[in-house]
């Protein structure tokens, strides 16, 4: 039993608040949750749910780096942190320029099959591992919730961090099932589906310009 009273337990009302502060911060306006958008709308539900898949796998990368106290690093040192927000830049810059010149085709199966499933899914993972602001934004959040009263503090987080990853995961989700659905009414145009993948090029564009002009 005493062993029992040493592991990393969260209080069950701050898991529920940590949860709920999570859904709404999933939910506001960000390159995650726009990018899923995006994706859904112009490839489809599977390759959303995917990307989406991939974000939230992303996630475990920077609960790692708060836990281990690396994502102080890129909190301290400006060249850290300037060379991963190019590098985010420069891969959402990449995507902006496929979505510009992506094939369309009736049903888009042109698009589809010119992108594997692992593809799809490494696409959100590097979406995500690439954003510097989401490691400080981990460093800043995550310890706010963890109590060194009810033990290890590097467990707490990487339990707070689970929570985070199943709100995402769920908003995420839920933001890719329906956009995809709004995306099949496109389908049937090639002008429409040519001006929505305009559309995702400009959007990523901002994307890139915004991360890359970031400050920490």
């Amino acid at each position: 039993m005493p062993r029992l009273r040493r592991i990393a337990m969260l209080a069950l009302d701050t898991t529920l608040t940590f949860f709920a502060a999570s859904v709404l911060l999933a939910l506001s306006p960000g390159p995650d949750n726009v990018f899923v958008l995006l994706h859904s709308a112009v490839h489809g539900r599977r390759a959303g749910l995917l990307v989406v898949l991939g974000l939230c796998s992303g996630l475990l990368f920077h609960t790692a780096a708060v836990a281990l106290g690396l994502a102080a690093v890129f909190a301290a040192s400006a060249t850290a942190f300037t060379a991963l927000k190019l590098l985010g830049a420069g891969y959402l810059l990449w995507l902006a320029w496929g979505a510009w010149h992506a094939p369309v085709g009736i049903a888009d199966t042109t698009t589809q099959a010119a992108m594997t499933p692992w593809q799809t899914y490494l696409r959100g993972v590097m979406m995500n591992i690439t954003n510097p602001k989401v490691a400080i934004f981990f460093l800043a959040f995550l310890p706010q919730f963890a109590d060194p009263a009810r033990g290890n503090m590097a467990l707490q987080i990487v339990l707070l961090g689970g929570v985070f990853m199943l709100a995402a995961l769920l908003t995420f989700s839920t933001v890719a099932w329906f956009a995809a659905g709004f995306g099949q009414v496109f389908k049937r145009s090639l002008r429409a589906q040519r001006a929505l993948n305009r559309v995702a090029s400009v959007v990523f564009v901002g994307l890139a310009l915004r991360l890359a002009t970031a400050q920490r």
